[in-house]
This record gives C-alpha cells, structure tokens and sequence, in this order.
C-alpha cells in the first residue's frame, strides 16, 4: 500500500512539473513569435519606406533630368536656328560686298555713313597722285571712303585669310609737297596687319545697302 502511494505522489509531482514546464515552453514559444512578428513588421515597414523613398529620389531626379536635357536640346536649337537666320541674311551677298562692309565697320572712322563708296586701285598707280615725288602701290588696294571728308577713308589690300593689310593713307593731303619718295616708302614699309572679325550680320547688312 505504502509502495501504491509512493508511486501516486511521484506521478502527481511528475504531472505537475510537467504542465509548469510546459506551460513556461508555452508562453516563452508564444512570446518569441510574437517578437519575431513584430521583428518582421517592423523589417517590412522599413523596407517599404526605403523603397518608396528611393522611387521619390529616382523619378524626381530623372524629371530633373529630362528637364535638363530638354532645356540644353532647346537651346541648342535656338542655336542652331539663328546660325542659320545670320547665314540666309548674307546669302544673296557676294564675299567682296560682305568683305567691304566688315572692314568699314571694324576701321571706319564714322558709322553713321550716307553710303560706303569702294574704289578699286591697281599694283602701279601713285599713292599720291598729286606728288611727282610719290612711290606707288605694290599690290591691288581697296579704298573705302565716305560721301564726307569726315567719314575717313580706309585704303587695304586683302590678304585671303581673314587678315588685311592697311595703308595710312588720308583722306586728303594736306602738308607741304614735294614730300620725297622716302615719305612714301615709309607708308608703303609700314602697313599694319589687321584681323577682321565677322562682326554683326544685322550692321553688315546696312552698310551693304550703302554701298556705291
């Protein structure tokens, strides 16, 4: 009898270790998945801002972009289409109208011209006809003049590759003559080299319509 009871009470007491033991692996189970649910929430949520964050970043910086390179594309069509308004501008024009008109407005004395007079004169002819004294012009020059005294003159030879070769040369001569032919020789020795640039085609245009 006392060896039943012993056996009861070791099974009782067994029992009850038992369901405390599973009762702890029970709320211990179920409060570890409920950590690791909300572990996972929380990993979820953070991916999901992450995601949209980077979607904001990325679609404002390729609207950035197509903004960019719909501005420079413009611009460069703009670009484009005046270069080729200044090009249609001059086209009907021969290079010797435009020439004359570009050196006038980089060396013109005056700007506000009633017309561009342009005389051509040959290798040979005196510099100054009215000195038995003078030397004469080695090469073909150009004069451009205005219809006034004051407007100067610009006496040139062209040299085919954007540059001149200028003659200081008056508009009149004044002083006294004979002036020997070393005078000249001095004109002829010192001429000045000048680049002429392709100015505004809108100012080139108006002296071409002066021209005589």
């Amino acid at each position: 009898m006392k060896k039943i009871t012993k056996i009861l009470y070791f099974n009782i007491s067994l029992c009850m270790l038992v369901g405390c033991s599973n009762n702890t692996n029970e709320e211990y189970i179920n409060d570890s998945s409920e950590k690791n649910s909300a572990l996972e929430s929380t990993k979820e949520t953070e991916k999901s801002i992450l995601k949209e964050t980077a979607d904001g970043v990325n679609d404002t910086s390729t609207k950035e972009t197509l903004k960019i390179n719909s501005v420079s594309t413009k611009s460069s069509s703009d670009s484009n289409e005046a270069s080729k308004e200044d090009k249609e501008i001059l086209s009907q024009y021969s290079s010797e109208q435009i020439e004359y008109a570009r050196v006038w407005l980089k060396l013109g004395a005056n700007q506000e011209i009633d017309g561009l007079y342009v005389q051509h004169i040959p290798a040979g002819t005196l510099i100054n006809p009215n000195d038995d004294t003078s030397a004469s012009y080695p090469e073909d020059v150009i004069q451009l003049a205005g219809s006034r005294l004051v407007d100067g003159s610009v006496t040139y030879s062209g040299n085919g590759d954007g540059t001149i070769n200028v003659y200081n040369i008056p508009s009149r001569w004044d002083g006294s003559y004979p002036a020997g032919e070393k005078f000249y020789t001095d004109i002829i020795e010192n001429t000045k080299l000048v680049y002429v640039d392709p100015g505004n085609d809108e100012k080139i245009l108006a002296l071409i319509k002066l021209l005589k």
